[in-house]
């Protein structure tokens, strides 16, 4: 038969079933051909007759492309029920509904299987940069130790010319569109001025706080995204991500603080300076957090927006506003105003390993260069995994490459001279760590509801 469906009644049914091929009457009382004479071309088909018994469920029905006919809730006349061609019911709900829903769910299930490797992916790439990026810092001071202030203006300055580079590459390339470039401007200036902010106090504190309290301090990050993310997003986490957040933090603190005397560094500078440097971080966190801000608003009303038309004009706002706070900053450095220039100019030529003041530059340009290199690359794949997933979860890939990092100035790295020992607690930090992570990211069974949907686990 062609065009004929069925549809089907959940239950038993009488086993009294009579199939034969006849041409379809109208229905009587006692018998009903439940395959109506309008079903298909109108061929001679197969109908059912099915018996009624007493305290039975609704007997089978096939249904037509035409219609079906069924007696009405009172009794009464007979009425014809527009159905789909070969469509079933299962209750009140068509086998095709049914086998949609099915679909549409595995390709979610799909999608987010997709998601979650691809965000896998990324926090890894984010890890290994993040490395690269505190070990090439390290060594990018060797040739400029006398020079951090242009080191980091060098950074600043050359992100706004590399980046808007790469962006005007991508406009033409038709990756960014003018519908990208056409955005309000506000929430790239907001960027820009929290992150010049986060740089100056954070320098005006790492000037007097000790290199092992400053990663201690630093866990405060963590705490001002998750407190940020609540109130501004409305983000809800799990007990799960709250206590593995926790121990991330923890395991930070264990594995640098152990034997380095950081507390006894932070009593000696002062409670104000460790409150500055928490608020630097508080700036740095309201900064991630306003950028995934502006990807969500993108989302929301439908479109994207590219990573580099956020960093493009968020340097170029930073850039200005470093500019401005130049006199406080370079007065931070130790370098006064007025000898700016020529401190620039000799930081150039170091830089360069030209000159006169090339003895003690070795290693210059290859390793500030390839810090430069390495700390953009490391901010592209952070903003991107923010992009992907969350300001927490960018955060927890960044912190973990903490202890990595830790381990690697163990070996003996060249241009460092003798390698650092191994902190006595690092091997606790690092379990705890980890354990961190794995408890962030584990998904408790369905039927849970604190978990925030736009919070995607690690």
């Amino acid at each position: 038969m062609t065009s004929c469906s069925r549809r089907l009644s959940p239950g038993a049914v009488s086993s009294d079933i009579l199939i034969r091929i006849r041409l379809p009457p109208r229905p009587t009382a006692h018998e009903v051909s439940i395959l109506p004479r309008n079903c298909g071309d109108r061929r001679p088909g197969i109908a059912l007759r099915l018996r009624h018994l007493r305290g039975m469920v609704p007997p089978v029905e096939a249904v037509g492309a035409g219609g079906a006919w069924e007696r009405s809730p009172d009794g009464g006349e007979w009425e014809k029920e527009k159905v789909g061609a070969c469509s079933y019911a299962i209750g009140d709900q068509r086998v095709e509904d049914l086998a949609a829903s099915g679909g549409e769910f595995n390709r979610t299930a799909e999608i987010d299987r997709r998601k979650a490797v691809e965000v896998v992916v990324a926090a890894a790439v984010t890890v290994a940069f993040g490395v690269g990026n505190r070990v090439l810092y390290k060594l990018a001071l060797v040739p400029l130790k006398h020079y951090p202030f242009f080191l980091a203006q060098l950074a600043t300055f050359g992100y706004v010319i590399v980046y808007f580079s790469i962006l005007y590459l991508r406009y033409h390339a038709g990756i960014v569109t003018d519908e990208m470039l056409s955005m309000a401007k506000a929430p790239f200036l907001a960027v820009g001025l929290l992150e010049a902010l986060g740089a100056a106090t954070g320098m005006a504190a790492g000037a007097i706080l000790s290199g092992a309290s400053i990663p201690i301090l630093s866990q405060t990050f963590l705490v001002w995204q998750i407190l940020l993310s609540v109130v501004f997003l409305g983000r809800r986490y799990r007990i799960n991500q709250l206590l593995g957040c926790f121990l991330v933090a923890i395991g930070v603190i264990v594995t640098v603080a152990s034997g380095s005397g950081a507390g006894h560094s932070l009593k000696e500078a002062g409670i104000f300076w460790s409150l500055l440097m928490i608020v630097s971080f508080l700036f740095q966190a309201a900064d991630t957090v306003l950028k995934e801000v502006i990807f969500l608003n993108a989302a929301e009303k439908g479109t994207s927006v590219d990573l580099f038309v956020v960093n493009s004009f968020g340097s170029a706002f930073q850039a200005l506003f470093i500019c401005l706070l130049l006199p406080f900053l370079s007065k931070l450095w130790g370098v006064p105003f007025t000898e700016l220039p020529n401190y620039l100019k000799d930081g150039a030529a170091c830089f360069l390993n030209i000159g006169r003041l090339s003895s003690g530059c070795d290693g210059a340009p290859l390793l500030p260069l390839l810090f430069v290199i390495v700390n953009m690359g490391f901010n592209i794949s952070l903003l991107h995994l923010l992009k992907i997933s969350s300001a927490v979860v960018s955060c927890l890939a960044s912190t973990f490459s903490v202890p990595i990092s830790v381990y690697l100035f163990t070996l003996p790295l060249p241009y460092l001279g003798v390698a650092s020992s191994l902190p006595r607690g690092f091997a606790a930090g690092a379990v705890v760590l980890v354990l961190g992570l794995f408890i962030y990211s584990w998904t408790p069974t369905l039927g849970s509801s604190n978990s925030s949907p736009a919070s995607p686990n690690l």
